[in-house]
Parts: C-alpha cells; structure tokens; sequence
C-alpha cells in the first residue's frame, strides 16, 4: 500500500506526497573500496538531560557511538569532532575530546576501521588571541591531547588564526610548527566561508589563487606530513585546479556537498592516479550512508555507470541540506538520521533543529525519497507525520 502525507510547498499551500517506497541500495559484503571514504559524524543530543538547551552540550553517548559503529559497519570511516558534529556551533572542546576519545575505544571493535578527529584551537576565544603564538600554542594543546589517545589528527581551520594572522607568512608558520610535530601524516581541512563566516580570508589572501598557493607551499615544505587536504569550498573548479598540483602520495579529499560524485568518480587526468580523483571526507556521507557505500563498493569493481545511478540521485538531496545558509547543514543531517531510525528524537545541541522551516524539511523529505535514502519508508513517514502536526499540518 503506497504512503501519502501531507507536506507543505514552496509556495505556502500544502500538498498530499506519495512516497516512492523504494529503499536504499544493499552493499556487497566484502568489498575494498579503491577510494579512502571518510564520513563528518554527527552527534546525537540528550534532549532529557537537565541542561540549558542553547548553552550546554549534552550528548547521548549510547547513540552517537552506535551511529559511528552503523558507518564503520558499512565499510566507511569516521572523520571525529569536525563541523558535521557541531565542532564551533555547541560542541566545545571538553566535549570533543571526550568524543574522540569514546570513538577510537569504539572502534578498536572493527579490525582496520578509519578514523581522524579533528584538532582545533576552538577552546582559544578569538577575540582573546593577540599573537601568532597564541594560536600555536592552542593547536599544540589540542594536538597533544588526541595524540596521546593515538588518534590521527585532521588539522581544522582556526577563526582565531583568520583574526590575527597577517598575511600568508603567519600561516606557513604556523601549519610548518604544526607538522613538525605531528606523530603521523595529518589531513589538513580548508573550510570555506560559506560554512563559517569568520574564516573569509583564510590563508592569507581574499582570491583562491593567492591561498591555494600558500596551501601548496604548507604542504610542499613540509614532506610526509600531509596525508592529504580537505577543501570545502563548494566549487568543483577549485578542487581539480588544486588537486591536479598536489604533491606525489598527497590525496584531495573534496569536501565538496555539492559535486561529490564526480570528483570522486575522477577524471582521468595525469600519471598520479590520486591526481585524477578525489578520495572523500563528507558531512553528507552522513545521511546518506547506506547509499554511499554501495555506489564506492561499485566504483571498486569498476562499474561507473552504478556508481553514478546510485550517487547521483542523492546529488540534489545533498545540495538542498547545505543550501544557504551552508552552516546550518546540520539540522539536515540529523534529521536524516531521525527519520531512518538512527535516533529517537529530531532535536541537536545548541538548538540547531530550529534553523531550518517547514518548508525547508519537507522538501529534504521528498528529495530524500526521490534519491532513494529512506531506510524504513513507513517509520520515515510515521515520523513526518508527527513533525508537520507540530506545524499545524495534518490530513
């Protein structure tokens, strides 16, 4: 029996939807993928805890280790505390390295499992860094920290660098004293404006040409350092300009929400096969996980055409989550996870499942049913149905 609800449109009205029912695509057991797939893992909110919800940060351990346990399941990895997991926007320091901290115990449970976690300078205000030194001396905190854990470090952005930083010299700095003394090659991350407003102007330079140069010679003067950078700069032009430039062994993870597929699927170009595609570290892996890993487990067997019938359909969901305002993807994110099961309850630290409308979620809905990514179609719409009677919607 087909599924019908209730939605609200674009225009205001509201409009009966028919689900597709279709569910996501199996992935074949045991296949190596032939790309390196890390996916942003969110974190899933203690809506019970006694807490002040647009302050404290109050997680439910149990789900969020069983989400991370669900991606690695899947062949996946897991790319710990970023943006995707509400890193700057609720979860704080204490909290993230707790977090990384549970996460690599959880996935000593899964024999060759992936995971980076990222290290910051995010318990440093900005606006009481004064000096170079002082963002050093933060990254150097954080570094330590996840180091000890034995944790392989993905080296964020910082705000407080993008404040006091004067010019491409402070940031060859500042990375250079970094990978000095990192224990094994880091993932670098370039996050672009458009996830955070504070980092416009990030190394060193408002145009891309001028900061993608200085990106390079980070990486160029400090050799076998860099496992690989991760751009998340939404334009698939930039990625493949840098990637085509990268050091031999130096992988492009893309970033990019908007173009994924076809820059993992690759382009052929150049001698380095890692110079003619990207491998993955994406927020968007995320909600679509079951679907990822199968269409990476058919690029693996060198079926492009599944590859793209698979990833391709979840191309406009994924650009519809991290449409502007880009930095409130994660209310989209979680609830993807909400809808599939994943968690009992569409609420986020810090409030954040406040910052997208009605509108806005049932159309992620129909996408998401289009794209062919809703595990279990009858709770998915059980639970829609329940979210539009809080918006005054029903049949």
């Amino acid at each position: 029996m087909a599924l019908t609800l209730q939605l609200p449109t674009a225009s205001g009205a509201v409009a009966p939807y028919t689900l597709t029912g279709r569910l996501p695509p199996k992935a074949a057991p045991g296949i190596v993928f032939d790309r390196v797939a890390y996916s942003a893992a969110h974190v899933v909110n203690d809506p019970l805890a006694v807490a002040n919800p647009w302050l404290d940060c109050p997680i439910d351990w149990d789900a969020t280790l069983a989400y991370r346990r669900h991606l690695w399941s899947l062949g996946l990895g897991v790319a710990e505390a970023m943006d995707t997991a509400q890193r700057g926007m609720g979860l704080d320091w204490p909290s993230s390295l707790q977090l990384i901290e549970r996460s690599l115990d959880a996935a000593r449970d899964f024999p060759g499992a992936r995971i980076a976690s990222g290290c910051g300078t995010d318990h440093l205000d900005p606006a009481l860094a004064r000096t170079v030194d002082d963002v050093i001396a933060a990254y150097e905190h954080q570094m330590e920290a996840i180091e000890k854990l034995g944790g392989k470090l993905i080296v964020m952005a910082s705000r407080a660098l993008a404040r006091v930083a004067r010019g491409p010299a402070d940031y060859q700095r500042v990375y250079g004293r970094i990978l000095s003394q990192a224990r094994q090659p880091v993932i670098l991350h370039w996050l672009g404006e458009a996830f955070d407003p504070a980092l416009q102007g990030y190394w060193g330079a408002s145009d891309f040409e001028s900061a993608m140069e200085t990106a390079l010679a980070v990486i160029a003067d400090n050799p076998g350092k860099v496992d690989g950078i991760k751009i998340s700069l939404l334009d698939k032009d930039k990625e493949i300009a840098m990637r085509r430039r990268l050091p031999a062994g130096v992988r492009m993870y893309t970033g990019d929400d908007f173009n994924y597929a076809e820059l993992i699927a690759g382009d052929g170009w150049g001698s380095e096969i890692t110079h003619g595609q990207s491998d993955a570290l994406l927020g968007i892996f995320d909600a679509i996980a079951p679907a990822a890993s199968a269409a990476l487990g058919k690029l693996a067997e060198g079926d492009l055409a599944a590859f793209h019938d698979i990833l391709g359909p979840t191309v406009p969901l994924s650009r519809h989550i991290f449409q502007a305002p880009t930095r409130f993807y994660k209310t989209g994110v979680v609830f993807m996870a909400w809808l599939n099961g994943h968690q009992k309850h569409f609420t986020l630290i810090g409030g954040q499942h406040s910052t997208r409308s009605a509108q806005h979620l049932a159309e992620l809905f129909r996408l998401a049913d289009a794209a062919h990514v809703l595990e279990q179609p009858e709770l998915a719409t059980a639970r829609m149905k329940t979210l539009m009677a809080v918006h005054g919607i029903g049949d």
